[in-house]
C-alpha cells in the first residue's frame, strides 16, 4: 500500500470479494459491554450505584478485568479485520483518511461533551488538548493520559496502528504460512516481554490514583503507552492470515468463550500487570479465529442476529459514550446517591440503555453522515440511503 501503487490481499482476492465477517461485528458489542461493566464498578468516581458493601464488592469483584480484557479484544479485532479487508490498489491517503474519519468526529463529539458536562472545570490546557488530537496516552502524566473523556485513552493507540499498518501489511503477507504460528507466538512473548519489563524496571512510585497497586510509571508503561500495545494489533493480523489460509485451529465458539472465562480467571488469579491483557490474549485470539471461521465455512451463530448486528455497530459510539454518560448522570443528577441491590440493578440497566442511545445517535448523526461525505475520493459521494463499509474502527 503506497501512494499510487496496489497491495495485494491477504488471501490473494480483493477485499470486497472475500467472504464477509458479521458475526464479529456482533462480538464487537461484547467487548464493547465488558468495558462497560468494569468502569461501572469505579467508586471513585463515584459510578458504583451500590450501597450494600457486600454487592458492592462483589460487583467490582467480577468485573475487576473486565475492561482490560474488553479492550485487548478490540486491538487484536483492529489487526484481524483491517488485514482481512485490506484493499487492493487502496492509498494511504485513501486509508488514513477512512480511519481518522471513521474515529475522530464520533471523539471530538463526546470530548466536547465531557469538557462541558464535567472535565472542562478541573482539565488544565496541557491535558485536554493533547486528549483532542488523540496523542495524550503518549504523555506519562496521570492527568493527561486519564483525561477528559477517559476510555478516548485507546484511540492513541488505534491511531498509531492506522499510522503503520500500509507499512506493515506487506511484510505480513510475506510471512510463510509455516511460519505464521511461530510469529503469533513472537507476539504473545513480546507482550510477555514488556510485562518483565515493566515489573523490573518501572519506577515503583508514585502509586496510580485508582489504587491498582502498582505505581504509575507501570500503569502508563504495561498498559497505556501505545507501542506496547502493537504486539495484539500485529497478533490480530497475524490471525486474518492463519483464517485466510485455513490453517487456525479446529476449536469451536463455545470452546473458544469457555476458554476466554478460563483465562479471565485467571487474570483475577496472577498479579496485576500480568492479568492486564497476557492472561486473556491467547483466548482472545482463538474465539476470534472460531467466529472467524464459522463465517467462512456459513455456520449459522447468534452473533448474526438482526439485533447482534445493530448492536456491534453501535458499539464504538457506546463505547465512547459510556464514562460521559454513567459520571455525569451520577454527579449532577443523582447526587453520588448509592441504592439498595435492585434499584442498583435498575440503576445500571438505565445507563446501559442510556449509553446505547447516544452511541446509536453518534452513529446516525455523526459518524455515518460524516463517512458518506468525505470517506470516499473527491467526486464520489455514496447515495444518501447507502451506509458507509463497516470497516473497523476501535470495535
Amino acid at each position: 500500500m503506497t501512494s499510487s501503487s496496489p497491495t495485494a490481499a491477504v488471501d490473494g482476492t480483493s477485499g470486497s470479494h472475500r467472504t464477509k465477517l458479521p458475526s464479529l461485528t456482533g462480538l464487537r458489542f461484547i467487548a464493547a459491554a465488558l468495558v462497560f461493566f468494569f468502569h461501572a464498578t469505579f467508586s471513585d468516581p463515584p459510578m458504583n450505584p451500590f450501597a450494600d458493601e457486600g454487592w458492592e464488592e462483589g460487583f467490582r469483584w467480577l468485573f475487576s478485568k473486565a475492561g482490560w480484557m474488553g479492550v485487548s479484544f478490540f486491538f487484536v479485532l483492529s489487526g484481524f479485520v483491517l488485514t482481512w479487508s485490506a484493499r487492493p490498489g487502496d492509498t494511504l491517503t485513501g486509508f488514513w483518511r477512512r480511519r481518522l474519519l471513521k474515529i475522530f468526529p464520533n471523539h471530538v463529539v463526546m470530548w466536547a461533551l465531557a469538557m462541558v458536562l464535567f472535565a472542562g472545570a478541573m482539565t488544565p490546557v496541557s491535558a485536554w488538548l493533547p486528549n483532542l488530537f488523540m496523542i495524550h496516552s503518549w504523555f506519562p502524566q496521570h492527568d493527561t493520559f486519564i483525561s477528559v473523556n477517559p476510555p478516548s485513552w485507546s484511540l492513541c493507540s488505534e491511531l498509531l496502528f492506522y499510522l503503520l499498518f500500509p507499512f506493515l501489511l506487506r511484510p505480513v503477507l510475506r510471512i510463510k504460512e509455516r511460519a505464521l504460528w511461530a510469529w503469533a507466538a513472537a507476539m504473545v512473548a513480546g507482550m510477555l516481554a514488556v510485562q518483565l519489563v515493566t515489573d523490573f524496571l518501572m519506577p515503583q512510585n508514585p502509586p496510580t490514583p485508582e489504587g491498582f497497586g502498582i505505581s504509575l510509571w507501570e500503569f502508563w508503561f504495561g498498559y497505556n503507552f501505545p507501542p506496547v500495545r502493537m504486539f495484539e494489533f500485529v497478533l490480530g493480523m497475524i490471525l486474518a492470515r492463519l483464517v485466510a489460509a485455513g490453517a487456525a485451529p479446529r476449536i469451536g465458539i463455545v470452546p473458544a468463550s469457555l476458554l476466554c472465562v478460563a483465562g479471565y480467571a485467571a487474570a483475577m488469579a496472577v498479579p496485576f500487570l500480568y492479568g492486564l491483557n497476557l492472561m486473556t490474549v491467547v483466548p482472545i485470539a482463538l474465539l476470534i479465529c472460531a467466529v472467524a471461521r464459522a463465517d467462512v465455512e456459513g455456520a449459522p451463530t447468534v452473533l448474526r442476529g438482526r439485533t447482534m448486528q445493530w448492536l456491534g455497530e453501535v458499539s464504538f459510539g457506546f463505547y465512547l459514550a459510556q464514562y460521559v454518560v454513567m459520571y455525569s448522570v451520577r454527579t449532577k443528577l443523582m447526587d453520588e446517591r448509592l441504592f439498595s441491590p435492585v434499584p442498583g440493578l435498575l440503576v445500571l440497566l438505565g445507563f446501559f440503555f442510556a449509553t446505547l442511545l447516544v452511541g446509536w445517535l453518534l452513529l446516525v448523526c455523526v459518524e455515518r453522515p460524516v463517512m458518506r461525505r468525505w470517506a470516499r475520493p473527491a467526486g464520489r459521494t455514496a447515495p444518501r440511503d447507502e451506509k458507509p463499509s463497516p470497516e473497523p474502527a476501535l470495535r
